[in-house]
């Protein structure tokens, strides 16, 4: 299993908008395509404005093939300039578990 931890650090005072048009329209498209959702989050206390959500994939193959699938739907390609411009500044990271963790090898799928 791979987990894929988009974060993203938003404008100053966008995180309530931003989870706002997640929660009502980006979050299906995305689960539609993606899957896996493990979590996602925002800054309560620490570095502010931040948003972090985790993905899990079996394969980074299947994490490819999800997200093109994701980029070509038209509903995301509309919807995405809705979140845009709040996203300041955006890290990627693929991440492997190690076999003691939690959702390690012997972790069932999320």
């Amino acid at each position: 299993m791979f987990y894929e931890i988009r974060t993203y650090r938003l404008k100053n005072g966008a995180i309530p908008q931003y989870l706002k048009v997640v929660e009502d329209e980006g979050i299906a498209i995305q689960k539609a395509h993606l899957g896996n959702l493990v979590g996602y989050f925002y800054s309560e206390i620490g570095t502010i404005n931040e948003i972090v959500h985790i993905w899990a994939y079996a394969s980074l193959d299947d994490r490819e093939e999800r997200r093109q699938s994701l980029a070509s739907d038209p509903q995301w390609q509309a919807f995405l300039p809705k979140i845009r411009d709040l996203i300041e500044l955006a890290e990627n990271k693929i991440m492997k578990p190690a076999n003691f963790s939690p959702l390690g090898k012997s972790a069932p799928a999320a």
